[in-house]
């Protein structure tokens, strides 16, 4: 096994332990839901982690010039793959966030732009695998997926990570609202949470390549 396995198994391990066992501050309203912290931020760290590299296998295909060979449009399955996985961590930060808002806000959906942006998100790339199934030619399968691909990770940016921060928003550091670190992320804070964010990006990426030779496996048993 290599050694960046290892570690994410050990950095996972150990946030989930320390985010449920060590101390952490006691502030008004949030008080004990703050360990959320530990796993409701790294999921999307982890989301977006991966959709970068789906992003990537779709530029190195882009700007591959052999139609049609195995290596090539094994890219586009690299690409599938990152992001079929990154799904499912923002499904994870989209239940861990539901939970946090309904102790903190009192519910489980506000107006709030930065969940919006996210709803708008995962809805972008639900047509990504919603075009990806209307083409039957594997080779325009694959091109118009990494194009799309290329504008969908555009699009996350700017829905998650830019209007939120232009407008009203009740997440830390968006809208004007100061961030965690900025007045309650303590440094014993900070000794699990930064494990944890690597442990998840690095977790993800592991099953994100056992996804990709899974696939390559159907691939050969096909062919």
């Amino acid at each position: 096994m290599k050694a960046w396995k290892i570690l994410a198994i050990v950095l996972v391990g150990y946030s989930l332990y320390a985010g449920l066992m060590f101390d952490v501050p006691r502030l008004v309203i949030l008080n004990e839901t703050i360990r959320n912290l530990y796993f409701h931020v790294p999921m999307w760290f982890s989301m977006i982690a991966l959709l970068g590299g789906s992003l990537a296998y779709s530029f190195r295909f882009l700007r591959s010039g052999t139609e049609g060979q195995p290596s090539n449009l094994d890219r586009d399955n690299q690409a599938r793959s990152f992001a079929e996985v990154a799904m499912v961590f923002a499904m994870l930060g989209l239940f861990t966030g539901m939970i946090w808002a309904k102790a903190t806000w009192g519910a489980y959906w506000t107006a709030d732009p930065k969940l919006q942006g996210t709803a708008v998100t995962l809805l972008i790339y639900a047509a990504y695998f919603i075009l990806r199934t209307s083409i039957d030619d594997p080779e325009k399968r694959a091109r118009l997926a990494a194009v799309y691909n290329v504008f969908a990770f555009v699009l996350m940016i700017v829905f998650i990570g830019i209007l939120p921060r232009m407008t009203d928003s009740l997440h830390p550091g968006n809208g004007g609202n100061p961030a965690f670190g900025n007045y309650d992320l303590d440094n014993g804070m900070r000794m699990v949470f930064y494990p944890a964010v690597l442990g998840w990006i690095l977790m993800g990426w592991w099953i994100a390549t056992l996804r990709v030779r899974l696939e390559r496996l159907r691939y050969r048993n096909n062919h």
